[in-house]
């Protein structure tokens, strides 16, 4: 009877993992990165994906330990910009931006982001749509539409989060991105890794290959913005230096 126990609450403990009934969420993670639009039957209708933050309270008015190791044991930490020490909530202002890269099959290439007011358009080229701009962690984050009903004219996307202009402190926000199909469960991605460093996180892939809609989770975390995601994945983009209009 223990062994036969032992399975259940093993299978039960994987089931959970990958998303079932009761939660009704899948979770991409590194050892089950992708989920096939396709196969859950929702690739028509409008993708959502939302971005939501908050700032981790465990973190606020603590002291985090130093890293040990030298500078001859660990070479490129010597040019790496030091660690964020926040004290109180305040002093880290964190403004997360929701972003997507896209590629049509006709060879077009863009950006949609609140950076530029590049928002895009849901029924028209590139069919991905942002909402808005939040810059204050509201409890509706920031939404990204894609509209799938044109799914064979998009070839892929990458959806990407970024620090606009602000401390770099994405160990000091919970960031969540979660994707709501038109069928199925909802896919969630946590943006977990610590990279207190960091500037941008390419958070995860749509691609259409050979009429199989995958979203790939990826969760990369680079030192710099657009432009090295850019370089990262191929995209083949000019950059330059944008901002925003004063809030």
């Amino acid at each position: 009877m223990a062994i036969w126990d032992s399975l259940r609450r093993d299978r039960s403990a994987e089931q959970f993992a990958s998303g079932s009934a009761a939660t009704n969420a899948i979770e991409l993670t590194k050892r089950n990165p992708s989920v096939s639009l396709t196969k859950q039957g929702a690739t028509t209708g409008n993708l959502r994906v939302n971005l939501s933050w908050r700032m981790r309270t465990s973190d606020i008015g603590g002291n985090k330990p130093r890293p040990s190791g030298s500078v001859l044991r660990r070479p490129f930490k010597f040019f790496q910009p030091e660690l964020v020490q926040a004290h109180t909530q305040g002093v880290v202002n964190v403004d997360l931006d929701l972003g997507c890269l896209y590629e049509l099959v006709d060879g077009t290439k863009g950006v949609v982001q609140p950076l530029g007011s590049f928002f895009g358009s849901l029924n028209e080229p590139p069919y991905v749509k942002l909402s808005g701009d939040d810059r204050f962690g509201s409890p509706s984050g920031e939404t990204i539409y894609v509209n799938l009903d044109h799914r064979e004219e998009i070839k892929r996307l990458l959806v990407f989060v970024y620090i606009y202009d602000q401390t770099p402190a994405f160990d000091r926000t919970h960031a969540v991105v979660t994707l709501y199909p038109s069928n199925g469960p909802r896919i969630e991605i946590e943006l977990d890794e610590r990279a207190p460093q960091a500037r941008s996180c390419a958070v995860f892939t749509v691609e259409n290959a050979k009429g199989d809609l995958t979203v790939r989770r990826e969760v990369k975390f680079v030192y710099g913005f657009q432009a090295e995601l850019d370089r990262l994945y191929g995209w083949g983009l000019q950059w330059g230096r944008g901002y925003k209009a004063k809030a």
